[in-house]
């Protein structure tokens, strides 16, 4: 994982403190192992787990993970405990917190509200708590967070559209998105057109999961039908040119998520990942953590790979960082600060972008 010459120190260094942003990255994926253990605790249903080595193994894949299948199986372990308003705050502060850390002074955090009313929840309480929770951490670590809302491509339509009501509801105060994930590959990105011509009725801009678990044709209904604005992940692009310049040309940026796109077997190797060729193509490429527990990730880690195995320079992990910024959901002034605010932090730190 590390860089491997004699300026690594050095690199690893200037790496950390660099403003960083990160616009894919998943709730329920990113619990701490010690919360979990803490809120089933409180909510009386204690895991059977004994050793932290066991609750790791429940959490979070290895390196030898062997699909898809197998690292979404991690999720269920999870979420049984986030079904309640404090856990869904603290879920979500705590993201806040570990992202701080990690210098990152925007995130969009993204979760599917059906899946945390379990409990009785209704999708408004699920949604506030989740604000509240990043509105926290925003006062806490001086950052800002912001949520994307999920629809699940293997839910009904009148659960997804209840879901889009909602997140109307939040929009502009808290939320800032609307996504569609799930099984990709089973449920094509066609199959929900009237679900998003709802979205874009109530003003919301759209990303969607595509391109990982199923080929390039579902990026293209994505972007052509569905209205999407930013893609996430995009892996399998490649597989037809076309698709490839309809994303440029649409500047259509890509929420990559190198570290998972490999755990998934989206893509089978370091050197079959595309970042860079999306790159050298003049596509909007953003690097993103997707789950930072289940990929036992961040994003400094993240940056220090595609460093190791792309060959990627300070320069171009400054082009990536200002590419998430640029792609944010945030608009007028609110977004016109933020650009502001990263250029003269990467300048102070001797990188033009």
């Amino acid at each position: 994982m590390t860089l491997k010459n004699e300026q690594s120190a050095a690199v690893r260094t200037l790496l950390s403190q660099l403003p960083k942003v990160d616009l894919h990255v998943h709730l329920d994926g990113s619990v701490k192992p010690e919360t979990l253990r803490e809120l089933a605790n409180e909510q009386g249903n204690p895991l059977s787990v004994s050793s932290h080595e066991e609750l790791i193994n429940h959490m979070q894949v290895s390196e030898h993970c062997e699909s898809l299948t197998e690292y979404l199986s991690k999720f269920s372990y999870v979420l049984p405990y986030l079904q309640t308003g404090a856990a869904l705050e603290r879920a979500a502060f705590e993201v806040v917190e570990q992202a701080a850390m990690q210098r990152i002074h925007y995130i969009e955090v993204r979760f599917a509200p059906q899946l945390h009313r379990m409990e009785g929840l209704t999708l408004h309480e699920v949604i506030d708590y989740v604000i509240h929770g990043l509105q926290r951490g925003e006062q806490a670590f001086g950052m800002t967070a912001r949520a994307i809302i999920i629809c699940m491509r293997n839910h009904s339509y009148d659960l997804n559209k209840d879901v889009v009501l909602e997140a109307a509801r939040f929009y502009k105060k808290g939320v800032v998105a609307v996504d569609l994930a799930g099984d990709e590959a089973s449920y094509p990105a066609e199959l929900f057109q009237q679900l998003f011509a709802d979205v874009r009725q109530h003003g919301m801009p759209v990303t969607i999961h595509a391109g990982e678990a199923a080929g390039a044709e579902n990026v293209k209904v994505a972007i052509t039908s569905l209205g999407a604005v930013r893609i996430g992940h995009g892996v399998r692009m490649l597989e037809d040119p076309e698709v490839v310049s309809l994303v440029k040309e649409r500047q259509i940026p890509l929420e990559m998520c190198p570290l998972s796109n490999l755990q998934t077997k989206a893509v089978p190797s370091w050197d079959a990942y595309p970042l860079r060729r999306y790159l050298e193509q003049g596509i909007a490429v953003t690097v993103n953590t997707d789950n930072m527990t289940v990929s036992d990730t961040t994003i400094q880690k993240e940056y220090e790979l595609l460093m190791e195995h792309l060959g990627l320079s300070l320069t171009e992990v400054a082009h990536l960082i200002m590419n998430g910024v640029h792609a944010a959901f945030l608009t007028g002034n609110e977004k016109d600060s933020l650009i502001r605010r990263y250029e003269e932090e990467l300048r102070a730190l001797g990188l033009e972008v």
